[in-house]
């Protein structure tokens, strides 16, 4: 490393297992997330204060290391650093999704898309707000949001999912389960109980649940 206490190629480095996580890569979990909390630890330590670096960290201990509470105080740090930090968007929009926070949750995704329109990764703000309308009911929508991000980027196992799910509760049955084979070769090892557990109201858990069932994910 030509800079040994550069804090943004720690982060980068520690968000690089995030995205082998979310496209199916991992070949060893348990040892590529102690890997990423070294590095993220580094970062941390290294810079306090640089919002990228907060970001990264925070998605990477949120969504990769499971320590929900620390990710999310992490990016609304960065957030509260620098607004127009378009990526740190979707993270904060999950956080508020995953606690049912809905109108929340919209709000950062379509701030996120406004800041960022000609992103390469605009497929996380329109997944996000794919997700938003599918814990609403409103399936069609939601299925409508989902293709887009998968147009943009089809490899990616959220944007799969979240299509499966609403194709599933709108009573497209056969093309959600279409889907769900993708779903499927892209992760082999999503299970729903995975699924569930990021969800807080049991109202939401019960519609993620029905709707993987529908579609065929396994238990």
């Amino acid at each position: 490393m030509i800079d040994p206490e550069f804090a943004a190629a720690y982060a980068i480095g520690a968000y690089s297992y995030l995205q082998r996580k979310f496209f199916g890569w991992r070949s060893d979990a348990a040892q590529e997330c102690v890997e990423a909390r070294r590095l993220v630890k580094r970062a941390i330590e290294l810079d306090k204060d640089d919002p990228t670096v907060l970001a990264r960290a925070g998605q990477v201990i949120s969504e990769l290391l499971g320590e929900v509470e620390e990710g999310a105080a992490l990016v609304s740090r960065a957030i509260d650093l620098d607004p127009n930090l378009a990526f740190a968007r979707h993270s904060a929009g999950m956080e508020h999704l995953w606690r049912g926070d809905l109108d929340a949750a919209l709000e950062h995704f379509q701030v996120g898309l406004r800041l960022s329109p000609l992103d390469p990764r605009v497929f996380l703000h329109q997944a996000g707000i794919a997700f938003v309308h599918f814990l609403a009911g409103r399936y069609d929508e939601g299925s409508s949001w989902a293709t887009r991000a998968v147009l943009q980027q089809s490899n990616w196992v959220g944007a799969q999912f979240i299509l499966a799910a609403c194709h599933a509760m709108s009573g497209r049955v056969e093309e959600a389960r279409v889907v769900c084979a993708r779903v499927m070769q892209l992760d082999p090892t999503l299970r729903i109980s995975k699924i569930k557990s990021k969800y807080r109201r049991a109202q939401d858990i019960e519609r993620v649940t029905q709707a993987c069932r529908i579609a065929g994910i396994p238990e």
